[in-house]
């Protein structure tokens, strides 16, 4: 089965971008090691534990892999970027997160990709649907699939599309021949690194630069758990979810194509923060079921809200500040005093 077939199969399926990677051991391996070494995995410990070892060689999830089939889902839309939201009443949630869930619509295609190729092919193939979760270094196998080349902001970076896309897999024990990863096109441009507001984009000491996830905006407001870093609160100004800091700001995000599919159109595009505080337990899991929101949980939610509140400095929320003090879980209650504080302290 050739591969030019595989990538219009994928294109049929629905993704903008697909390509093969061969099935190298130990591609980028070291690199992440080292990275998770220097703790900047922060406390996400699934990067680290026994897991972590998985992602030396692919065939530790499917042990007859050959090839790798990389694709990309487009998920932009026309709708501002952070960069040119004024009005600090509103929370900011990351753009891949507005829409559905991309886990189930993103393994539905690719089990679409493998009934098209099971019916191809001559001879029965094994595979394997990796979606995210998957302890596989998915932006270094797509690079090698030619999918882009991974930037300053630890992105993968299509020439022509840009960066807000979705990665998955489907390991195969297919014999498919690989594609070519392109050249790094960043040039001396720093455009990410000068805008984080955290500084979470850091050297590594051979001359690139990497995320250290204990400074970055969305690992604060998805993946912490506890308190938010006092000295961080600031920088995470009107962020409740996630962080797109990195991406709005680049050029290669200018030219995009913000046509996604219906799937993706923001369900919650920029939220009154008077609303998100006001939210219930039940009102949470409703206003957000089904999408990626729900990873942060309520109360997690509700500790990000305060601290977009506190950073506003709006005399308004008050009120709500006040009610969320008084909070049954410690932590949204300090950080909701550590708003009020905030307003206290606007001239």
């Amino acid at each position: 089965m050739n591969n030019v077939l595989v990538k219009s199969v994928a294109q049929e399926a629905g993704f903008e971008l697909a390509g093969v990677a061969a099935i190298t051991p130990e591609l980028d391996f070291s690199l992440y090691r080292e990275w998770a070494a220097q703790g900047r995995a922060g406390k996400m410990g699934y990067l680290t534990d026994r897991r972590a070892d998985l992602r030396r060689d692919p065939r530790s999830l499917l042990p007859t892999a050959r090839s790798i089939l990389c694709v990309g889902k487009l998920y932009n839309g026309p709708q501002p970027h952070t960069n040119q939201m004024t009005d600090d009443r509103l929370g900011w949630i990351s753009r891949y997160a507005w829409g559905e869930d991309y886990h189930p619509l993103m393994r539905s295609g690719l089990e679409r990709i493998v009934a098209h190729l099971q019916h191809r092919s001559s001879n029965p193939f094994d595979y394997k649907i990796c979606v995210d979760t998957a302890p596989l270094l998915e932006r270094s196998y797509a690079r090698a699939a030619g999918l882009g080349w991974i930037g300053r902001n630890t992105c993968l970076i299509h020439q022509g599309k840009g960066s807000w896309f979705f990665l998955a897999e489907l390991l195969t024990s297919l014999d498919l021949e690989p594609d070519a990863a392109p050249p790094d096109r960043c040039g001396t441009c720093t455009r990410c690194i000068d805008a984080c507001p955290t500084q979470a984009l850091v050297p590594d000491g051979a001359g690139r630069f990497t995320l250290d996830a204990r400074l970055c905006i969305s690992y604060f407001t998805i993946e912490l758990r506890g308190e938010i870093p006092e000295e961080h609160r600031a920088g995470l100004g009107q962020h409740v979810f996630g962080c797109d800091i990195c991406q709005d700001v680049c050029p290669w995000n200018r030219q995009a194509d913000d046509r996604c599919e219906p799937a993706y159109q923001p369900h919650h595009f920029a939220p009154p923060l008077a609303e998100l505080a006001a939210l219930t337990e039940d009102g949470f899991r409703n206003s957000f079921r089904g999408t990626p929101v729900t990873r942060a949980g309520y109360t997690g939610f509700l500790r990000n809200v305060a601290v977009a509140m506190g950073n506003s400095r709006q005399p308004e929320f008050g009120a709500p500040l006040r009610k969320l003090a008084a909070h049954p879980d410690p932590v949204v209650a300090a950080h909701a005093a550590w708003a009020l504080r905030q307003l206290e302290s606007t001239p």
